[in-house]
């Protein structure tokens, strides 16, 4: 089991530890509805070290993403980030990830960590014919996000650019926490607003400690993964291995805001026979009707009791009060307000299908 450069630090704020994707990480501190609540409606932080980091640079670096990934990286200008996935040749998805411009011909790409070996591969692959230069600095950096809509106000004084100007999906390499140059990246995985800050291993501790001093007056506390999922999950955003995998479409998973087909990339042409053809399945978001909690693996039924679909991912929404999930479910049962029926041990709870996101911020 490996572990982050702040693990220690975790233990000792009483956090409770679980392997995760080959790491030993935080999953929750006081419990999963308080940390869910302090991201909502003030500010959380939490270690996100596991991630994995790639750069690609050279003159051949835009080639090769754009070749591997679906989005259209051309359109990234300095200062930029990009959403996008990693297509298979099969179909599927290798891994969803997101794309920042660093430099002219300096790409870093931030990978799931249980994908970060088969990602390696699957670029190096590509990148044989194109001959960027490739490499895995995942062992090396560490990632933090702080999240919440007090997260600006709070870290404010720890750096010498305005917060309040980086837009959603934008970032700058600045000063903070004391260290030079640390990736500001206005990302974040939780629907609340905030940043990731991306700094060395030997650098972390620093950001986490003056982090935590900088936002005590806000309230700010560590959030654990299990936090991280609630709050994902009421925003509707897909997690790789529960609601995308290998199996599953870009198309059918909602993303075909970031498969561009003005480019050539990997298995291009299929996806857009697929688009072409219309979907056989999608991917929804539903609300129970009634008291219970949807988990994954629970099947979805029709009216008639018969299995359509399964639950990837589901929870008891901590916002919302009420059992919310994604499941993948065939066409005819997608349209919003439609009724599907989630089989919780011997109850088929009736459920509506809704338009994502579950929580909208007031």
């Amino acid at each position: 089991m490996k572990n982050t450069a702040l693990t220690e630090t975790h233990r000792a704020l009483g956090a409770k530890m679980v392997p995760f994707a080959g790491y030993n990480m935080p999953v929750s501190y006081e419990g999963v509805n308080v940390e869910h609540e302090t991201v909502r409606k003030g500010v959380g932080v939490f270690d996100v070290s596991h991630m994995g980091e790639f750069l690609i640079e050279g003159p051949k670096a835009l080639e090769l993403i754009q070749k591997v990934s679906s989005n259209d990286a051309s359109k990234l200008t300095l200062g930029k980030a990009q959403y996008s996935c990693l297509p298979n040749e099969t179909g599927g998805i290798v891994d969803d990830l997101i794309i920042y411009r660093i430099k002219e011909e300096t790409y870093l790409l931030v990978v799931n960590a249980s994908n970060i070996e088969k990602d390696w591969e699957h670029i190096s692959r590509y990148n044989e014919s194109i001959g960027a230069n490739l490499r895995n600095i995942s062992n090396d950096y560490s990632l933090l996000a702080i999240q919440g809509p007090k997260a600006v106000e709070a870290m404010q004084s720890l750096t010498s650019v305005d917060l309040s100007e980086i837009k959603f999906y934008n970032f700058v390499v600045a000063d903070f926490a004391g260290i030079d140059y640390v990736i500001i990246s206005a990302t974040g995985y939780t629907g609340s607003g905030g940043f990731e800050i991306y700094c060395k291993n030997n650098e972390v501790q620093q950001v986490w400690d003056k982090v935590l001093k900088a936002g005590a007056d806000f309230g700010i506390k560590p959030i654990g993964l299990a936090a991280r999922d609630t709050l994902r999950l009421e925003m509707g955003y897909c997690l790789y291995g529960n609601d995308i995998d290998e199996t599953t479409s870009p198309l059918e998973a909602g993303l075909g805001w970031i498969t561009k087909f003005t480019k050539d990339f990997v298995n291009a042409e299929n996806l857009a026979k697929e688009k072409e053809r219309g979907l056989e399945r999608r991917l929804v978001g539903f609300e129970l009707e009634d008291r219970g909690i949807p988990r994954q693996g629970y099947a979805i039924v029709d009216g008639q009791g018969k299995k359509i679909g399964s639950v990837t991912s589901g929870t008891m929404s901590p916002s919302l009060g009420k059992g919310i999930g994604l499941g993948y479910v065939p066409t005819l049962f997608s349209e919003i307000d439609g009724k599907i029926f989630v089989q919780i041990r011997k109850k088929a709870v009736p459920a509506s299908i809704v338009k994502l996101p579950f929580y909208k911020s007031q």
